[in-house]
C-alpha cells in the first residue's frame, strides 16, 4: 500500500505540475518554468521506477538479468540527472549545467553492464558505492552553490521571504537517506518502509518547495562589470538621498536591487559594487532604511499616546512578511522587536 501510494502520489505530482498553469500553493507566486518542468520529469521518473520495478519483481526478481540492468540503469540514471536539474534550476543566480553529472554517470552504466555479463563478481556493489558517492560530491557542490546563491541573493534583493533555498540542503540529505537505504535494502522490511515512508514527505517537501519560490530577475555573477563605477561615490551617494530615501522608493514592496539602480539611473552592477565599497550590500542598505522608519514610526505612535500593532509599523515600513523584518530586526539591534519596543517605551 506504501509503496502503490508513493507511486500515485508521484503521479499526481508530475500532473499537476504538467497541467495545472495557477498555483495552489501560493496563488500570488509564479515559480520558474524550468524548475516546475524539471520537477514534474523527475516525478514522472519517480512514478515510471515504481511501476518498473513492481514488474520486474513479480515476473523476474533476477538480479543478474539484463531486466535488471535495464531497469536499474533506467531508473538511477534518470532520477539523479532530473534531481540534479530540479535542484539546480532553484537557483537562479545563473544557469548551472547538468550535463557534467550525466557524464559522470557512465561509469555507474558500465559496472552495471559489467554486473550482468559476470554475475558472480562484485562490480554490483562497486556500482551502487560508485553512485553513492557521486551523490556525495554532488551534494557537497550544493552546499557551496547554495552559499553562492545565498550570497547573490542579499546582493539583489531587500525580501528574502520564500526566496532562500536552505531547505535545498534538506531535499539533498533526504534523498541521500533514501539513495543508501535503497544501496542497502536486501529485504530488509524495515528499510523498505523508511524508504516509502520517507518518499512521502520528499513528495510534499518538494512540491510545496517548487510552488513558493517565484521567479526572480536573475543576473549571473559572472555577468556583472567587474570595474569601478563610473560615477563618483559621492554622487551615487547623492542620487540616493533624492531618489530612495527623499522618495521613501524604499518603502516599495520587494524593491530590488535592479529596480533601485534604474530609479536613480545609473547600472546596478554599478551601484552593487558601491554597496561592496561601504562594506555592506544591497539587502542591508535597505532593511536599514527600513528599520529606521519602523523605529520613527513607534516613537511617533507612543508619544502621540496611539496603540501600535508591530505588524502593520513592519507593512508600513516596507516589509510584506513579518517574519523577514523580525529576523532582519534583530540582526540589525541584537533584540527582538518586542522587547526593543518595551525598552523604547519606558
Amino acid at each position: 500500500m506504501l509503496y502503490g501510494g508513493l507511486a500515485a502520489a508521484a503521479l499526481i505530482a508530475c500532473i499537476y505540475l504538467c497541467m495545472r498553469r495557477g498555483n495552489a500553493f501560493a496563488p500570488d507566486i509564479t515559480p520558474p518554468l524550468s524548475l516546475r518542468r524539471w520537477a514534474a520529469a523527475f516525478f514522472a521518473v519517480d512514478f515510471f521506477g515504481h511501476i518498473w520495478w513492481y514488474f520486474f519483481y513479480i515476473y523476474s526478481f533476477d538480479t543478474h538479468s539484463v531486466g535488471y540492468l535495464v531497469v536499474a540503469e533506467l531508473d538511477c540514471l534518470g532520477l539523479i540527472t532530473t534531481l540534479a536539474g530540479t535542484l539546480l534550476a532553484m537557483l537562479q543566480d545563473r544557469k548551472r549545467p547538468v550535463w557534467p553529472l550525466v557524464t559522470a554517470t557512465i561509469p555507474f552504466a558500465v559496472l552495471m553492464v559489467l554486473h550482468t555479463v559476470y554475475p558472480d563478481s562484485p562490480f554490483r556493489w562497486i556500482a551502487i558505492a560508485y553512485i553513492m558517492l557521486l551523490y556525495v560530491f554532488f551534494s557537497i557542490y550544493m552546499v557551496f552553490a547554495v552559499r553562492q546563491y545565498g550570497r547573490w541573493l542579499r546582493d539583489n534583493y531587500a525580501d528574502l521571504e520564500h526566496k532562500e533555498v536552505w531547505i535545498s540542503h534538506v531535499l539533498v540529505f533526504i534523498i541521500l537517506i533514501i539513495i543508501i537505504a535503497y544501496g542497502f535494502d536486501d529485504g530488509n522490511m524495515f528499510l523498505s518502509y523508511l524508504i516509502q515512508i520517507t518518499g512521502f514527505g520528499l513528495t510534499g517537501l518538494l512540491l510545496w518547495r517548487v510552488e513558493t519560490l517565484p521567479q526572480l530577475d536573475s543576473t549571473s555573477v559572472e555577468q556583472r562589470v567587474q570595474q569601478p563605477p563610473s560615477i563618483p561615490s559621492d554622487e551615487i551617494e547623492q542620487l540616493l538621498a533624492e531618489r530612495c530615501l527623499d522618495t521613501q522608493l524604499y518603502l516599495q514592496h520587494d524593491l530590488t536591487l535592479l529596480q533601485l539602480a534604474q530609479a536613480i539611473g545609473i547600472n546596478r552592477s554599478y551601484l552593487s559594487l558601491y554597496f561592496s565599497s561601504l562594506g555592506t550590500n544591497y539587502n542591508a542598505y535597505i532593511n536599514d532604511l527600513r528599520i529606521n522608519h519602523f523605529m520613527r514610526l513607534y516613537r511617533e505612535a507612543a508619544q502621540a499616546h496611539q496603540s501600535v500593532v508591530a505588524q502593520q509599523l513592519a507593512s508600513a515600513s516596507g516589509y510584506r512578511s513579518y517574519s523577514t523584518f523580525s529576523l532582519a530586526f534583530k540582526q540589525r539591534t541584537g533584540q527582538s522587536v518586542t522587547a526593543w519596543m518595551r525598552d523604547s517605551g519606558q
